[in-house]
C-alpha cells in the first residue's frame, strides 16, 4: 500500500463563537478564543493518518512556538515531516469567526508562503502507489511544480481546489478526483478544462462524483457544533481510501462519514487544541 503525501498549509486556528455575523461598522461580542490546530494541509493530513494509512507532510512552519507546537501534533498523530521551518517568518493564522451552523475565516498565510519551490524532491521512492493531495494554501507555483513532478513519477493526484484559483490545463487534467465545493462549479466549468475525474462537494447533501450523487448521513441540526474543517475531514479521508484501493462508492461514503462525524466537535480536527 502506498502513501498519502500531502502538500498543504500548517495552521493555528483562532476561533470564537458569535451568535451572529457583524455588518459592516457593526461589533458583536464573541463567547470566547480558542487555539486550535488547523491549516487545510494538516488538516487532511491528520484525516488520512486516522484511516490507518502511511501519511507524510510537506509544508512550511514559523521557527515559534505555534509551529513548534503544530509539528509535535503532528508527529504525535505518525505523521512523517518534511516540513521547513522559516525564521523571522510566523506560523500561519486562521481566524475563525463561527454561529455553529456556518464559518467565516481570515487567513494569514505565514509561513505556508514560503514553501520551497521544488517542495516534493526529498520524498524518496515516489510512485505510482502513492497518492499525492494537495491545496491552494500554499504558493501556487508551488502546487503546479509537485503535481508535475507527483506526475512523472506515476502518482495519483488528489487536488482540492480551494481556495479557488485557475490552474494551468496539465494539473487540472491529471486530477482523479479535483475536488471542489459546488458554489465554484462554474467558474471552473468556465476554465474549459476537465480533470480525469470530478467530485462537487454539496455540503449535507453528499457530493457529485462525475455526475452520480452520493448522499451521506444526515446529522441533525442540534447535533451540530462546528462546521470548521469538516471538508478538510472528507478530502483526507478519500485520499486514504484511494490509496487502500478502496472502490469509489465506499471510499465517497467513509469520506462523507468523516465529515458527519468531525462537524461534532469543536475545532477542525479530533481533539486539536493547542
Amino acid at each position: 500500500m502506498g502513501r498519502v503525501i500531502v502538500l498543504g498549509s500548517i495552521n493555528v486556528d483562532l476561533e470564537t463563537k458569535i451568535d451572529s455575523y457583524p455588518n459592516p461598522g457593526e461589533k458583536v461580542v464573541g463567547e470566547s478564543l480558542q487555539r486550535y490546530a488547523g491549516g487545510k494541509g494538516a488538516n487532511q493530513a491528520v484525516a488520512a493518518r486516522a484511516r490507518g494509512v502511511e501519511v507524510e507532510m510537506v509544508g512550511a512552519v514559523g521557527d515559534d512556538d505555534a509551529g513548534r507546537a503544530s509539528l509535535n501534533r503532528l508527529f504525535a498523530k505518525g505523521i512523517k515531516l518534511r516540513v521547513e521551518r522559516i525564521p523571522l517568518v510566523p506560523t500561519g493564522h486562521a481566524i475563525v469567526f463561527s454561529d455553529g451552523r456556518t464559518n467565516a475565516i481570515v487567513v494569514l498565510p505565514g509561513a505556508n508562503a514560503k514553501i520551497g519551490p521544488s517542495p516534493l524532491r526529498p520524498i524518496h521512492g515516489l510512485g505510482p502507489d502513492d497518492i499525492l493531495l494537495t491545496q491552494l494554501e500554499t504558493p501556487a507555483d508551488t502546487v503546479v511544480d509537485a503535481v508535475r513532478y507527483a506526475t512523472k513519477y506515476g502518482a495519483r493526484v488528489v487536488l482540492n481546489l480551494a481556495p479557488f484559483a485557475a490552474l494551468p490545463a496539465d494539473v487540472i487534467e491529471v486530477a482523479d478526483p479535483l475536488v471542489i465545493p459546488a458554489p465554484d462549479l462554474a467558474a471552473f466549468e468556465a476554465l474549459g478544462v476537465r480533470p480525469r475525474s470530478l467530485v462537487v462537494l454539496r455540503g449535507k447533501d453528499g457530493l457529485d462524483w462525475d455526475g452520480e450523487h452520493i448522499p451521506g448521513p444526515v446529522v441533525p441540526a442540534g447535533d451540530v457544533v462546528d462546521t470548521v474543517g469538516a471538508t478538510d475531514a472528507l478530502i483526507g479521508t478519500l485520499a486514504a481510501e484511494l490509496v487502500k484501493g478502496t472502490n469509489r462508492h465506499a471510499a465517497a461514503f467513509a469520506a462523507l462519514s468523516a465529515a458527519a462525524d468531525n462537524v461534532r466537535h469543536h475545532g477542525a480536527q479530533p481533539d486539536p487544541r493547542l
